[in-house]
């Protein structure tokens, strides 16, 4: 496929575009932006930085990509950005470039959908197949796991860590770490059960569901010490990828000392979704 380029658009010299990429009317690509082979800006698109689009990605009007932070500590360092292959931002989605007092990059996977007005701040790791509703926003240093699913108008504080295959609802104000495949609601945001939807169209089967479901119970639902549970927890259901991945995940996170420390997630659970 031929590249073509209109002539609105403002090439910076040295950015480097693939072969087969269309960028549309009035976009800007800066100097130090490679746009990998495929890839389309459809129009009014600004891409600026140190930043890396992949093959066959898709950004809509009025996405910026690579921009400098929102935070006051950023000088201009030479931080990157990274968009992965495939991924599509849609109109109006902000991805800040990273901080040297966080990795110093930012970085969204492959095959994700960012809908619109979604804004992913500096420092962040969105993985890969990961889909974000409308007006969604994120605090830096946040990272989601792949496949986790974003309701629309959620926030979520700086430094959580969102598990793999997750559900967050609509509007949730998410300030604790979700575990993976766990659904959280509302605001503040609390747990409130699996994401049974998700895990089925992983294709686990009901056995493996069956196991998470009875650690997931084990772990929160019922009297007793936290830290006791989970050694309980462990010592039954330890021998299951899925759980095992549970179990890291929180081992992880008593590891990890961000600014602010926060419990892992509101372990009051109501009832058990099946939101997916």
């Amino acid at each position: 496929m031929e590249t073509r380029i209109h002539p609105s658009a403002r090439i910076v010299h040295g950015a480097e575009i693939g072969e087969g990429v269309r960028i549309g009317p009035f976009c800007t690509v800066g100097p130090e932006v490679k746009i990998g082979d495929g890839a389309e800006l459809i129009s009014h698109v600004v891409i600026e930085g140190r930043t890396r689009i992949g093959p066959e990605a898709r950004l809509f009007p009025f996405c910026t990509v690579g921009m400098a932070p929102q935070d006051l500590k950023y000088k201009g360092e030479p931080t990157e950005t990274e968009i992965g292959a495939r991924t599509m931002l849609r109109e109006h989605v902000t991805v800040h470039r990273g901080t040297v007092t966080g990795t110093g990059l930012t970085h969204v996977g492959e095959d994700c959908l960012l809908m619109a007005v979604t804004h992913v701040a500096h420092d962040c790791h969105v993985g890969n197949g990961v889909v974000i509703a409308n007006n969604s926003v994120m605090g830096g240093h946040v990272t989601i796991g792949d496949n986790a699913v974003i309701g629309g108008a959620a926030a979520i504080h700086q430094f959580v860590h969102i598990g793999r295959a997750a559900m967050v609802g609509g509007m949730a104000g998410v300030e604790a770490d979700v575990i993976p495949f766990g659904s959280v609601l509302g605001n503040r945001a609390r747990l409130v059960g699996l994401n049974i939807v998700g895990l089925r169209r992983r294709g686990y089967d009901h056995a493996q569901i069956h196991r998470v479901r009875a650690a997931f119970r084990a772990l929160f639902v019922g009297e007793g010490v936290f830290a006791e549970r989970l050694e309980t927890v462990r010592a039954t259901f330890g021998a299951d990828p899925l759980v095992a991945e549970m179990i890291a995940f929180i081992d992880a996170r008593r590891t990890r000392k961000p600014p602010h420390q926060r419990g892992l997630m509101r372990s009051a659970v109501e009832e058990e979704g099946d939101a997916g």
